[in-house]
C-alpha cells in the first residue's frame, strides 16, 4: 500500500529569535503531520508559540532549524496554498463586502469574471447575498466573520489557518459562527489548522487536538477527537457539545493545560 503524503508536515522545527532582551527560544523540535481534509486544533498557554506555528506554515517566517512541508513541498516563502482567517476580520471599511472578498485574486492578478462569480457565489452561500454591496460597517460581527471567510476562500486555498478567528465575538455569536464556519470548511473539504485558547471550541470543531507546552513550545500531547455516539457522520460543533464524549475530552484537555500552567 502506497503511503499517502501528508497535506502538512513539520519536521523537527525549532525557532529562536533575537530582541533587545536577548535570545528567545520560541519552539523546540516540533514534529507533526496533518492529513488532507483533517481539522486540527492547537492549544496551549499564552506565549507558547501557537500562532508562530501558523506563521511558519504560511511561509511568513522561516524556522531556525527543521523544515515545514505542504503537499510534500518545502515551504520557503509565502505560499498560495495557505490562507489566514484572523481574530480581527481586517475588512477594508471603504470597500464593499464583494470587493473585500475579491482582494486575494486582485492582489495575485487573477481577478476576472470567473473569480468575481466565485466571490458572489461564496457570499450567497454564506448568507450574505443581500449584503455584498454593503460596506463592512453595516454588518454585524458574525456577518463580518462570514465575509472574512468568503474572502479567505475566494482564492481557493488548500489549507486554512485559523488564528483565534472567533474570539472577538460575544459568546452566543461565537458558538453560532463557529458552527457555521466549521460546517462550511468540512463541506468544501479543506484542511484546517485552528489556534485557540477555547478548549470547548477545539473539542467541538476538531478531528485532533495538539497540546503545546509553555515556552519553548513543544508537543506535549495529541488527542484524537471522535463522536461514535453521533453515528458515522461528524456532528456539527453545536451537536458535538451535546454528545456523550464531549465532556470527557474537555476535562482531559483542561487537566492537561492546568498541569502545564503549574509546572
Amino acid at each position: 500500500m502506497v503511503k499517502q503524503t501528508p497535506k502538512i508536515e513539520f519536521r523537527n522545527v525549532s525557532l529562536r529569535y533575537f530582541s533587545k532582551e536577548g535570545e528567545t527560544e520560541a519552539l523546540r523540535n516540533i514534529s507533526f503531520s496533518v492529513r488532507a481534509g483533517e481539522f486540527v486544533s492547537i492549544v496551549g498557554q499564552s506565549g507558547c508559540g501557537k500562532s508562530t506555528l501558523l506563521s511558519l506554515l504560511s511561509g511568513l517566517i522561516a524556522p531556525t532549524s527543521g523544515e515545514v512541508f505542504v503537499d510534500g513541498k518545502k515551504i520557503d516563502g509565502p505560499s498560495p496554498l495557505t490562507a489566514f482567517m484572523l481574530q480581527q476580520d481586517s475588512l477594508f471599511e471603504w470597500r464593499t463586502v464583494l470587493k473585500n472578498t475579491m482582494l486575494g485574486p486582485e492582489f495575485r492578478g487573477t481577478l476576472n469574471a470567473n473569480t468575481r462569480k466565485r466571490a458572489e457565489s461564496l457570499l450567497t452561500s454564506y448568507g450574505l447575498k443581500d449584503f455584498m454591496h454593503h460596506l463592512p460597517q453595516q454588518l454585524s460581527g458574525g456577518m463580518r466573520q462570514r465575509a472574512a471567510l468568503a474572502r479567505t476562500m475566494c482564492s481557493d486555498p488548500d489549507v486554512l489557518l485559523l488564528d483565534e478567528p472567533f474570539s472577538a465575538l460575544d459568546f452566543q455569536t461565537r458558538l453560532s459562527i463557529a458552527d457555521e464556519i466549521s460546517t462550511i470548511i468540512r463541506k468544501e473539504g479543506k484542511t484546517a489548522v485552528l489556534v485557540t485558547h477555547d478548549i470547548g471550541e477545539a473539542v467541538s470543531m476538531s478531528d485532533r487536538v495538539i497540546v503545546l507546552s509553555s515556552r519553548p513550545g513543544r508537543i506535549k500531547a495529541e488527542y484524537e477527537i471522535a463522536y461514535p455516539s453521533c453515528g458515522n457522520d461528524r456532528p456539527s460543533p453545536m451537536k458535538a457539545r451535546e454528545a456523550a464524549e464531549y465532556h470527557g475530552y474537555f476535562n482531559t484537555l483542561w487537566e492537561e493545560l492546568d498541569a502545564h500552567a503549574t509546572h
